[in-house]
């Protein structure tokens, strides 16, 4: 592709999966940012031996790791024109990221999601109270904006612009339902894609406890029913 597009991966304590993830990515990427949550592992190392461009963020929180990456993005000389945001636990394919950009490139859409759809799902890859958080919270998106989202999944492509036009501020659980609830009220053309995923490497920060599936469910559900009382 003739078009520079950038790849935003959060990590923390990834250091075994973020090689794999970083060698998947098609050749088309421009740019591979990878922000370093804090880790305590050689995460940052493997990155950067992977050929990643490296950032560190100690204040913990998804959302404070991917605002971090969009603030090296604008301040480069060529912005990018599209930006993919993935996991660094290797739960996503990266190789599938043209599946996602085609969309936005030939059929004018501003935000694709990577929908983890059962079909395609390695058993165990999800959770129960992941599946039914997705489920609870997609369904009350419907509800509430007659939105067609299924998937809440981190793995997405939307152009730079409109990232730059939702003025996203969640630093922890709810960064992608508030991106997908801001797409919503600002009218913007999006689609799913539907992707396989796999069992991460390494024990979820999120879903993987008890507390982190608590308030990532509680962050979630107050950003649906905040926008939803606008």
């Amino acid at each position: 592709m003739n078009i520079p597009i950038d790849v935003i991966i959060p990590a923390f304590n990834e250091q075994e999966a973020i090689p794999l993830v970083i060698g998947d990515i098609p050749e088309f990427v421009r740019e591979i940012v990878v922000i370093d949550n804090g880790s305590t592992d050689q995460t940052a190392a493997a990155a950067k031996s992977a050929g990643a461009t490296v950032l560190r963020e100690d204040q913990k929180g998804y959302g404070y790791a991917c605002l971090k990456g969009m603030d090296y993005l604008r301040k480069k000389s060529q912005l990018p024109e599209i930006v993919v945001f993935l996991d660094g636990d290797y739960s996503d394919y990266p190789e599938y990221m043209d599946q996602l950009i085609t969309p936005i490139t030939t059929a004018g859409k501003d935000l694709v999601i990577g929908a983890r759809t059962a079909q395609l799902r390695e058993a165990g890859a999800m959770t129960g109270p992941q599946i039914f958080g997705n489920w609870l919270a997609t369904n009350l998106m419907k509800l509430f904006f007659g939105s067609t989202f299924t998937d809440l999944g981190p793995f997405r492509a939307i152009r730079y612009d409109k990232l730059m036009a939702l003025k996203m501020e969640d630093k922890t659980y709810g960064w992608t339902v508030e991106m997908q609830l801001k797409a919503l009220r600002q009218k913007m053309n999006y689609q799913e894609v539907p992707v396989p995923y796999r069992n991460r490497i390494g024990v979820s920060k999120v879903s993987g406890t008890v507390k982190g599936a608590i308030f990532a469910g509680i962050k979630i559900l107050g950003w649906i029913f905040k926008y939803s009382l606008k």
